[in-house]
């Protein structure tokens, strides 16, 4: 098929390399080295997509990133399924398939477009709020037309077949953007030795350079790309990326890169061992923001008909792809940029109609040489209305005076195919407003450039810098501070020498006034994919919506997978005159990540199938599958659950296991207990502010039991923790509830306490440990360690550190068991050492392995909680009897403690801690069961409580149990009842919770 809008030469397309697609299930026919929009632009396809709300139809408007129309279903199966793909940024490949995402029965005949003009009027900004409030029995009625009608691009039903991954890398110099200032960065901070990181989101590196008209030392600009990226591929300490887009800008110079590896070439990975898209986790001492600018379209009547195109958008497809978009041209413009389009579609041998110039006496090279060519050039003028359904016919123009935003004189109609506009350019402020930094308002670059943010330095078009010259030099510039703050003294770099440009001054030019009224006009689009219109954010300002967020939120400006790109400054500038107050007062919205749409698969990467919630073993794991060990899950960690001898049921090897260490010696793998080291000078101020009770004397080797509550006063963990140095703590957490804590102190200290110098690192797999329990622990230990363990050498909540077969070790002497207990930690890589050294005197001392259900049993016995299993995030510190963990006269007021002053909080009659024991000795309560007072009592009954930990005892020979009891602390000796589902009602008397040892005699021994 041919290619009508393809020139016969130009562009760095291979047309050598033809290449076979399908849009919409018709074949065509691009190069290598297309895109599928300039593919499909080079076949004469006007209409790419319906618009989400009118389902007007929508033509490629943009070249790049900022493309709001031409998203697409790419994927020729259903598992290659991939929805809202820019066709601006996918690579042309052998076979590629894509589809519209809107569009019934076909996007040239749209059933809904009917809709959209009948409903149309009616369908203004807070529609769906407005219309769908009742009758509340439609709701659901609503939610199914509204879910129907909603999103772009659909999800695949089968697996994907890709695989992805992740990388995690450390740079000096992270440079985003690989335009000219972006290169000049990059080859100075290479040059000076440093490590750098260079990404770019295009498939090949050099920005605006890949289709300048600019040269560099009288060559043409490619080639100075050409000699920059050939050097710097050649340096060791230089990583080039391109087709990667930094999607994200965290803090600390955390940036996530999204490489597409694969996409390029086929619709899944062409071999299995490559991945299709990877993300990089980049750890950047110092960043280089060189993301260029996005150009802003022209705000006019029906300026979303197909034909309607930025101006740079015009000359990168003739230029980069050899395409001329359609045969006769109008522009309209604010700026010399404009005429760049249309001395590039007259090199093309298309018709200019007529560049139609805002401004009264334009100036500048490029207008120069529009005059030279014989171009028509309309003064002082704007297009205010584009004519045409399907594709543009023509464009209607009248003089504009810009001072009081009105129309005036005769109108001219100009036959036309393609308009082109250009409203001047926005820096991509988005990674920089990631991290929380409004951007800035730029009278004279009439756009927004980056904020302060600290480590990173904008470059080029991101600052609002244009001529070539001065962008090359803005790249070393940044490059040079960001080197000197890495350390590196930068070399002395010789620019090309650029060729210049006289450019006359840009006019602020956002939308163009109309004939009628906006609201009476013909649509004026602001947001070409959420069909969000000037009279739309007119209406929300009079509905009282003059906060731009609230603006944007009740239009939906900037909502699209675009993100504002080309909209977002043109809505502020419409909110901002309607409001009578400046841009700058009206501020713009805030972008988060991502820059621009990601796979779930990439940000999953590997982490699925069996890697999603994978299983984690400790050191000593082949030890007890070789014991034949029991195991349950805690957490993501595989734990012996109990170690049966013969033909042992689970309750007999329990007894044993807990008679083992009640009268000689047992040893537990606790190696999975969550372990934080925290480091700082002010690390003892943070434990005291997170913990519950007191840390401000704990010296030096000494261990303290802690509570941890949320906020609203709930204990929500608890743990030892060990004060290693004054500025060095080791924390242990519960085994499932690691990972939490860690992030939980985290969040305080990022958000509330920044100025608290403190670090957290998570050390649970470094340290494997083994507890010995029980009478004898003492003199097991003693035969392979060099460390005393005499009583009062060594007390009890006290760790030393020393030798354990002859492994350095720290031992911590604690206890859950409520019997004399040793917790030995040593390096992983050589805990089955020590471990088999204590099994070497497993004889001589009874030495038994127990699992998870005894260690459970055994602190029960003690009344030692588990929180999670008695607790259940409604149950304070008092709740639990255990005011003596409760610092109240502490100077800070830690977390929860004002919760715990609530009316709520501190009522007797709340569900507390008691132990029971049941008047049937060999009756095992049900955890779970509910708690009532009187058997008899008609359903509904009154509960008052429940059961939260249950066992048999082989010690007190009895069942017992743990619960909560609705005033429990003053019902102890009274009855309760547990009514069971089979008719069954179990007594029990409410006791203490701790039965055994009540003075702690034995782990003091």
């Amino acid at each position: 098929m041919s290619q009508p809008n393809r020139l016969a030469t130009g562009g760095s397309i291979d047309r050598s390399k033809p290449l076979n697609f399908s849009f919409n299930g018709i074949r065509y026919t691009g190069y290598e080295g297309d895109t599928l929009a300039s593919a499909l632009l080079a076949n004469g396809v006007d209409i790419v997509n319906r618009s989400f709300k009118y389902s007007r139809p929508r033509g490629i408007v943009a070249a790049g990133a900022a493309e709001p129309n031409a998203v697409v279903q790419l994927g020729s199966t259903e598992a290659a399924q991939v929805p809202n793909v820019r066709a601006t940024q996918q690579a042309l490949y052998e076979g590629l398939s894509a589809r519209s995402t809107n569009g019934w029965p076909n996007v040239n005949n749209d059933a809904m477009g009917l809709m959209g003009k009948l409903g149309g009027p009616m369908m203004g900004p807070g529609f769906y709020y407005k219309t769908f409030m009742a009758p509340a029995s439609m709701w659901m009625t609503y939610e199914k037309m509204i879910r129907k009608a909603a999103g772009l691009g659909r999800a695949p039903k089968e697996s994907d077949p890709d695989s992805y991954d992740h990388y995690n890398r450390h740079c000096d110099l992270l440079v985003i953007g690989a335009g000219p200032a972006g290169l000049s960065a990059a080859l100075i901070a290479a040059r000076s030795g440093a490590r750098v990181i260079l990404c770019d989101e295009q498939e090949a590196l050099g920005g605006s350079l890949l289709d300048s008209a600019d040269s560099l030392d009288n060559q043409p600009a490619a080639h100075w790309v050409d000699s920059v990226v050939t050097e710097l591929s050649g340096m060791d300490d230089v990583v080039l990326l391109p087709r990667t887009t930094a999607n994200g800008y965290h803090d600390h110079n955390f940036v996530t890169l999204h490489e597409r590896r694969t996409e390029h070439l086929a619709d899944t990975a062409p071999d299995k061992n490559q991945v299709r898209s990877r993300m990089h986790h980049i750890r950047a001492r110092q960043v280089i923001l060189a993301t260029g600018a996005h150009e802003r379209p022209v705000v006019y009547a029906n300026n979303d008909v197909p034909g309607n195109m930025l101006a740079s958008a015009v000359s990168t497809y003739i230029r980069r792809y050899g395409v001329a978009p359609g045969n006769k041209l109008v522009v309209t413009t604010a700026n010399d940029m404009g005429y760049q389009a249309a001395l590039d579609w007259h090199a093309a041998g298309r018709e200019v109609v007529a560049v139609v110039d805002c401004r009264a006496n334009p100036e500048g090279d490029r207008v120069k040489a529009a005059r030279q060519k014989g171009l028509r050039i309309i003064t002082g003028s704007a297009v205010f209305e584009g004519k045409g359904s399907k594709r543009v016919t023509g464009a209607r123009v009248a003089r504009i005076d810009l001072d009081n935003y009105q129309l005036s004189g005769s109108t001219e109609n100009l036959p036309c195919d393609t308009i082109a506009s250009s409203g001047g350019f926005s820096p991509v402020v988005h990674l920089s407003a990631h991290t929380g930094v409004r951007p800035v308002w730029n009278d004279d670059a009439i756009g927004f450039v980056p904020g302060s943010v600290k480590g990173m330095f904008p470059a080029g078009g991101a600052t609002a810098i244009y001529p070539l010259a001065e962008v090359l030099e803005s790249g070393v510039n940044a490059a040079g501070q960001a080197l000197q703050a890495c350390g590196y003294q930068p070399v002395d770099i010789k620019l090309p020498k650029a060729s210049r440009v006289l450019e006359g001054k840009a006019a602020a030019l956002f939308q163009v006034p109309h004939l009628k009224p906006t609201t009476r006009a013909p649509k004026q689009f602001v947001d070409l994919q959420n069909d969000v219109t000037a009279a739309g954010i007119e209406i929300a300002t009079r509905e009282g919506f003059e906060s731009i967020e609230h603006v944007k939120r009740y239009t939906a400006l900037g909502f699209g997978t675009d993100q504002g790109k080309l909209g977002n400054i043109n809505g502020m500038a419409i909110a901002a005159r309607v409001l009578g107050q400046t841009i700058p007062e009206t501020g713009t919205t805030v972008f988060r990540p991502n820059y621009t749409g990601i796979s779930f698969g990439a940000i999953a990467g590997r982490h699925c199938g069996d890697l999603f919630d994978p299983e984690r073993y400790t050191a000593m794991h082949a030890w007890h599958l070789a014991r034949g060990a029991k195991f349950e899950d805690v957490g993501q960690w595989k734990r012996p659950w109990y170690f049966p001898l013969g033909n042992e049921t689970m309750h007999e090897a329990v007894a044993r296991e807990c008679l083992a260490v009640r009268e000689k010696v047992g040893i537990l793998d606790a190696s999975t207990l969550g372990k934080i080291d925290i480091q700082g000078k002010d690390a003892r101020e943070f434990l005291a502010r997170v913990y519950t009770n007191k840390w401000a004397q704990l010296g030096l080797n000494k261990c303290r039991y802690g509570l941890m509550c949320k906020d609203d006063g709930m204990v929500m963990d608890d743990g030892v923790t060990t004060c290693l140095g004054d500025s060095h703590f080791l924390m242990t957490t519960t085994t499932g509830g690691a990972a939490g804590i860690l992030e939980w102190l985290e969040l305080w200290h990022q958000t509330e306490w920044p100025e608290l110098d403190v670090y957290f690192n998570s050390v649970t797999d470094h340290w494997a440990t083994m507890t010995i329990t029980g009478p004898r622990a003492r003199d097991l230990l003693a035969e392979i360690t060099d460390i005393d363990l005499s009583k009062d050498s060594f007390k009890f909540m006290e760790c030393r550190e020393g030798q354990v077969a002859d492994v350095p070790a720290r031992v911590y002497r604690i206890s859950f068991t409520g019997e004399l207990t040793y917790e030995i930690n040593v390096q992983a890589n050589y805990a089955m050492h020590v471990w088999n050294a204590l099994f070497e005197h497993e004889a001589k001392y009874g030495l038994t392995p127990y699992g998870t259900e005894t260690m459970h049993v055994l602190r029960a016995e003690k009344g030692f909680i588990i929180v999670g299993q008695d607790t259940d995030g409604s149950v304070t510190p008092e709740d639990l009897g255990m005011q003596w963990c409760v610092g109240y006269d502490k100077p800070f007021s830690w977390i929860g403690k004002r919760a715990l002053t609530r009316p709520d909080t501190c009522r007797k009659d709340r569900k507390q801690m008691v132990g029971l024991k049941p008047v049937d000795p060999t009756v095992v309560l049900q955890e779970g069961a509910q708690i009532v007072l009187d058997p008899n009592q008609r359903i509904p009954m009154k509960m008052m409580g429940h059961v939260t930990s249950s066992y048999y005892s082989p010690t007190l020979g009895h069942g017992f149990a743990l619960a909560l009891v609705v005033g429990g602390a003053e019902r102890k000796g009274e009855k309760v009842y547990m009514p069971m589902a089979d008719g069954k009602v179990y007594e029990a008397e409410i006791v203490s919770p701790i039965f055994l040892d009540p003075k702690g005699e034995r782990q003091n021994v």
